[in-house]
């Protein structure tokens, strides 16, 4: 009981030590379950472990198989709820580039890496095959906490974010293939196995994950699940799919949660926000467990095989040649530059499906007196701790190095998915700038989605935006809502994270009839509240541009607009084509140069003789 209490808590004090040092919760949880596991016999007076998983095979925590299983469970939950964050939207520009990473660069690293630890430690071929299979995973795990601190571009982000959730499958099935081969052997009977378990394992790893679906969506659309039964129903459904799909082809369940949650994540699923909450939650526990548990079952004996400088040589080996080798052959031929590439090849992570994997494999292999089966768990696990270490001290600093590295966060996030808001976001899209649209109105999203935009349902209360990585190159925040307090609330709130060029809210009604309380963040004009806005967007749904001349000829369009209550300024747009947002002291740009628009909203008029009439 103190044992199974104390990995717990240990494991929520790492989870809270990554938070506040801004590092990948991987690392402390590793560190503290070797500190706790084979660091712990050195310490002790009896020479063991303060945590032991598995001891003589039949005592300790999960004696016989059944860490194994309880790693398993935990890691299709896991893989679902990163299967839930994947939107399709997200890779209209990379979509290639992913494909070819989890095929081309898992062969490239599956090979290259395989040799690697042939000729480096002198390992026979099936137990260096197996190594390599196992590191072909990187791992949202370790990926998304890395990212979050780091501003990129939306297309780096989103091919580490993909790559690291779509090629657990497929790193587990190649070591699946390997096992297979060495457990069967070598020859014809092992090609006839091989063939038959990858096409099961695809088989019915799609239609499991692709059925079960639909079936919970079909269930949850027709309110056949009460609100409160929600999370724990879908929670038995994944393990349900898990489990039976690895019933009628052994490990094709980690292929089946991946596709299920992707299919439910992509679908327009009512409550989805609160169903990845849980997920989650339930995540970050079982990892916490997890990571903990792994490096405890790690025996000093299998760290000492290790300690030479063959480790170094091959780690050296994956990270600073196969890796980058797999992405630059992946991003052949796509939009991607020199220096994304150069970037993304250096970030490769793994994970855990690599140790839990790993520690299944290397036990079992080590039990049928398979020669070298030791160095499997080891050196996997040095992979994993030294790729998750040397990427989340050296990632920021990579990135500038290669100038990757978001000096000024140029996407904007509007809050407030409206009518208007639409037509703002259209026409910032237009203009060539990240745009995202937020709101809690799921006919409004949908609205948005379907010009094009890129759209989220979320909750402005949530804490969900905070760990977004796609808004990392957000610096503009505008709050459009029709409620002042909302709009309040975004400008406080994510302020300083998604608006450190600017924070904009509209102005509520006592402002606007307050020109003395005219708000430094208000955004367009003290004159132009919600109901302004939606009235002229209304009557005239466009937005226009208007060439200006000097600062003179801007400042006098303004105290025109004042006047018309259906024409109102919202940008100006540069000669270079940067557009800055009009505040609501809308006459602080002070260096407007000739070739600058006015952009706004509204009904269009006759420029030169609006003038002439406002100087008579």
């Amino acid at each position: 009981m103190i044992e199974l209490a104390g990995i717990i808590i240990l494991g929520i004090i790492a989870q809270w030590v990554a938070w506040r040092l801004k590092l990948p919760a991987i690392l402390p949880l590793i560190l503290i379950g070797l500190l706790v596991g084979p660091v712990a016999t050195l310490y002790t007076d009896d020479g063991s472990k303060l945590i032991e998983p598995i001891w003589n095979n039949t005592k300790g925590l999960f004696p016989g198989e059944g860490l194994y299983y309880f790693v398993s469970l935990a890691i299709s939950i896991i893989l679902f709820e990163g299967g839930l964050t994947l939107k399709r939207s997200e890779i209209r520009n990379v979509g290639p580039v992913i494909t070819k990473l989890i095929t081309l660069g898992s062969l490239v690293t599956f090979f290259c890496a395989g040799i690697a630890a042939h000729f480096i430690f002198g390992l026979n071929w099936q137990i260096s095959f197996l190594f390599s299979a196992l590191i072909i995973v990187t791992g949202p795990t370790v990926i998304t906490p890395i990212l979050r601190n780091i501003p990129l571009k939306k297309d780096i982000s989103a091919v580490l974010k993909w790559e690291g959730i779509l090629i657990d499958p497929i790193g587990a099935l190649a070591a699946v293939l390997v096992f297979e081969f060495i457990s069967v052997g070598e020859g014809q009977a092992y090609t006839l196995t091989a063939l038959i378990e990858f096409g099961k394992i695809l088989l019915f790893g799609f239609t499991f994950g692709f059925t079960f679906a639909h079936a919970l969506t079909f269930t949850v659309k027709k309110n056949l699940i009460p609100h409160y039964l929600m999370n724990v129903v879908s929670l038995s459904a994944v393990l349900l799919v898990f489990v039976m799909s690895d019933v009628f082809a052994h490990e094709s369940g980690l292929l089946a949660v991946v596709v299920m949650g992707m299919v439910m994540g992509n679908t327009d699923l009512p409550n989805i926000k609160e169903l990845l909450y849980f997920k989650e939650s339930l995540s970050v526990l079982l990892i916490s467990i997890l990571f903990i548990l792994l490096a405890a079952n790690i025996n000093m004996a299998d760290l000492q095989l290790i300690y030479n400088w063959k480790t170094v040589a091959l780690f050296a080996t994956i990270v600073f040649v196969i890796r980058p080798l797999g992405v630059f052959l992946s991003a052949a031929g796509s939009n991607l530059s020199f220096r994304e590439r150069l970037f993304i090849g250096w970030v490769g992570p793994r994970g855990i499906v690599a140790a839990g994997i790993a520690s299944l494999f290397g036990s079992k292999l080590i039990l049928q007196g398979e020669p070298g089966a030791e160095y499997i768990t080891p050196l996997v696990f040095m992979i994993v701790l030294g790729t998750v270490l040397l990427n989340a001290t050296t990632a920021r600093v990579f990135a500038k190095m290669v100038g990757v590295f978001l000096k000024k966060s140029e996407g904007i996030l509007i809050v407030g998915a409206s009518k208007v808001s639409r037509l703002i976001g259209a026409y910032l899209k237009d203009n060539n700038r990240h745009v995202v649209l937020i709101d809690s109105n799921r006919s409004n999203i949908a609205k948005a989605k379907n010009l094009g935009l890129e759209a989220l349902s979320v909750n402005i209360y949530s804490d969900s935006l905070n760990d977004n990585i796609e808004l990392n190159d957000i610096g503009y925040l505008m709050a459009l809502t029709a409620n002042s307090d909302i709009n309040k609330y975004a400008t406080s709130k994510f302020g300083k994270q998604f608006g450190e060029n600017g924070s904009f809210r509209l102005v509520d009604t006592e402002e606007m009839n307050d020109p003395e309380n005219n708000p430094k963040d208000g955004l367009f004009s003290h004159t132009d509240d919600f109901i302004k806005l939606t009235e002229a967007a209304r009557k005239y749904p466009e937005i226009h541009e208007i060439e200006l001349k000097d600062q003179e000829h801007y400042e006098g369009l303004i105290e025109i607009t004042k006047a018309d209550k259906d024409i109102i300024p919202i940008f100006l747009k540069t000669p270079k084509g940067d557009i800055k947002i009009i505040s609501s002291f809308s006459t602080e740009f002070n260096d407007i140069q000739e070739g600058s628009h006015l952009a706004y909203l509204g009904k269009l008029f006759d420029v030169e003789s609006a003038l002439a009439d406002d100087e008579s």
